[in-house]
C-alpha cells in the first residue's frame, strides 16, 4: 500500500500538476480510505467497491467532518479510482458513481472599502522609518488587495513577473495556469519603493529572483505573509479578523460593487469556473437594494 500511495503521489504531481498542499491532502485522504478498506477485510486496492467508498464517507460523517471536508474526500476517492482503473489495478471505475454532499458556499468576512484603505494606511505609517521589512509589507498588502491573488501566488512571484510599463503582473496559478493581472498606481508606487530601497537591503547571495524576501534574504513564506495580514488587520478598528484569502475576497467583492462584470473578475482571480466567482454576487445585494429603492416608483 505504501508503494501504491507513492506511485499515486507521483501521478498527482507529475501528471495532474496539483499544488503541494492539494497533493498532501489527497494522499492523506486515500491513506485513510485504504485503512478503512483494510478494516473491512480488503487487502488490495483492486478490491475497492462502491459500498466501501460509501462506508468510508459515512464513517467520516459520524466523526463530525464538515460537508466541505466530505466533498473533498469524495473527490479524492473519485480521482484515485479513476487512476486505478486507468493503470489496470481496478477492473471498473467504481468511484464514478460516488456522490458527495454539496459543500457549503460560505465566504469569509470581507473588509469594507474604508477598512481596506485604513489597513494599508496603517502599514504605510509604520514603514515611514524606511525599514526594508516595512516597505516590503506595504508592497505585499497593496498587491494582495489590488490584484486579489492568492498568498501562494504572491510568494511565488519573481522580479521578472512584474511589467512596470504596463502595470501588470504575470501570475502562475493553480494547475500551473498562467494569467496576467493588472494593478493600480498605489501598488505600483509601493513596489517601486520596495525594489529600489527595501529589497537591496535584504538581498543576499542566495536570494535568487524572488520578488519578496524574508528577513534572512530567502523567498518569503506563506506563514509570514499570513502573520503580517492578521497583525495589521488587528490594528484597524472594527475590521474582521481575516487573512490573505480574506483580502482576495474583499478585492473581488469591491470589484463587483464597482461595476466589474463577472467574467472579468473570474479572469482576474483565475477561477476555472464562473460558478466560483458568482459566490461573490450575494455580497453586493445591499447595493442592488439601494439602487432599487432609489429607482423604482413602488419601492
Amino acid at each position: 500500500m505504501a508503494r501504491l500511495l507513492g506511485e499515486y503521489e507521483r501521478h498527482l504531481v507529475s501528471e495532474r500538476d496539483l499544488t503541494p498542499h492539494t497533493v498532501r491532502a489527497y494522499v492523506a485522504d486515500i491513506a485513510g480510505l485504504l485503512e478503512h478498506a483494510a478494516r473491512l477485510g480488503g487487502t488490495d486496492a483492486g478490491q475497492l467497491d462502491l459500498r466501501t467508498l460509501r462506508s468510508w464517507l459515512a464513517k467520516q460523517q459520524t466523526l463530525g467532518r464538515s460537508r466541505t471536508t466530505l466533498a473533498r474526500r469524495a473527490t479524492a476517492a473519485r480521482v484515485f479510482t479513476a487512476w486505478l482503473t486507468r493503470t489496470g489495478r481496478l477492473p471498473a471505475d467504481v468511484g464514478a458513481s460516488l456522490g458527495s454532499p454539496k459543500a457549503h458556499s460560505q465566504l469569509p468576512a470581507v473588509l469594507r472599502a474604508d477598512e481596506a484603505r485604513d489597513l494599508i494606511t496603517r502599514a504605510t505609517e509604520l514603514a515611514d522609518d524606511g525599514s526594508a521589512t516595512g516597505l516590503r509589507d506595504v508592497a505585499m498588502l497593496e498587491l494582495l488587495y489590488a490584484t486579489g491573488i492568492r498568498v501562494g501566488e504572491l510568494v511565488g512571484l519573481d522580479v521578472d513577473d512584474l511589467d512596470h510599463d504596463r502595470s501588470v503582473l504575470r501570475v502562475l496559478g493553480k494547475g500551473r495556469k498562467e494569467r496576467t493581472v493588472p494593478f493600480g498606481r498605489p501598488a505600483a508606487r509601493a513596489l517601486q519603493f520596495w525594489l529600489r530601497q527595501g529589497r537591496p537591503q535584504l538581498l543576499r547571495a542566495g536570494s535568487g529572483p524572488a520578488l519578496f524576501l524574508g528577513a534572512r534574504g530567502g523567498r518569503i513564506d506563506q506563514r509570514a505573509v499570513r502573520t503580517l495580514v492578521h497583525r495589521r488587520i488587528a490594528e484597524v478598528p472594527g475590521a474582521p479578523d481575516i487573512g490573505p484569502h480574506g483580502l482576495r475576497h474583499s478585492a473581488a467583492t469591491h470589484l463587483l460593487e464597482g461595476g466589474a462584470d463577472l467574467r472579468s473578475v473570474q479572469e482576474l482571480l483565475g477561477h476555472a469556473s464562473l460558478a466560483t466567482t458568482q459566490r461573490y454576487t450575494h455580497v453586493t445585494t445591499d447595493r442592488l437594494r439601494r439602487a432599487y429603492r432609489q429607482a423604482h416608483p413602488r419601492a
